[in-house]
């Protein structure tokens, strides 16, 4: 038997996660960004973050980079270690939105298997998957990291778009595609879905 089977949490909440929502005054939620590299997801979770932010909502961006240099770090990308990765970022943006925070995640999410899996754990009342559906060859010639160069070399293995393929979303509630809106039209398509949400 493996030590997490010998582990049965018995301590009932004294505060709920209405209690934590209530003191904020708005509903927590996830908002999961999926799309290629470089299609704008981080750019737009971050100008969102700042726009939430200035109407009192408490938030918190989860971006891919960042995790996989500190919660996910040494995770690869071969499928286990992608769903790990995207098993452990919707962990911990649960535990977040249980708090009455606004968790919004900037992660490839290359797959409709690693999508439900995420909805599956964040809770479906509490998760809006928005695709950022900029075109691949848009994506490529922004090329910010300079990672789809790599990976035409084969430098980078294993890289959405070049050597794995992107499926795209079944289970998208929303589209944005940056090659066609201004970052300020997107955020604000953004901002006037989920901000109606938040109310208690």
């Amino acid at each position: 038997m493996s030590q997490s089977n010998n582990i049965f949490p018995n301590q009932e909440e004294l505060v709920t996660s209405s209690d934590k929502e209530n003191l904020l005054s708005h509903k927590g939620l996830v908002i999961w960004m999926t799309g290629y590299s470089g299609s704008g997801k981080t750019t737009l979770a971050y100008e969102l973050e700042r726009r939430l932010h200035d109407e009192g909502i408490l938030t918190k961006v989860l971006d891919g980079d960042v995790l996989r240099q500190g919660l996910n770090k040494g995770l690869g990308f071969s499928m286990e270690d992608r769903t790990e990765n995207i098993r452990r970022t919707a962990e911990l943006a649960k535990q977040l939105a249980s708090c009455g925070v606004v968790v919004i995640c900037s992660l490839i999410t290359p797959t409709n298997e690693l999508r439900r899996l995420a909805e599956n754990i964040i809770g479906e009342q509490h998760f809006i998957l928005y695709h950022i559906s900029t075109p691949l060859e848009v994506c490529e010639k922004r090329d910010v990291k300079g990672h789809y160069a790599k990976a035409r070399t084969g430098e980078i293995k294993e890289f959405t778009g070049v050597s794995n393929p992107f499926e795209m979303p079944t289970n998208a509630i929303y589209s944005i595609d940056t090659s066609e809106l201004s970052i300020d039209e997107s955020v604000t398509y953004l901002f006037d879905d989920i901000f109606q949400l938040l109310a208690i």
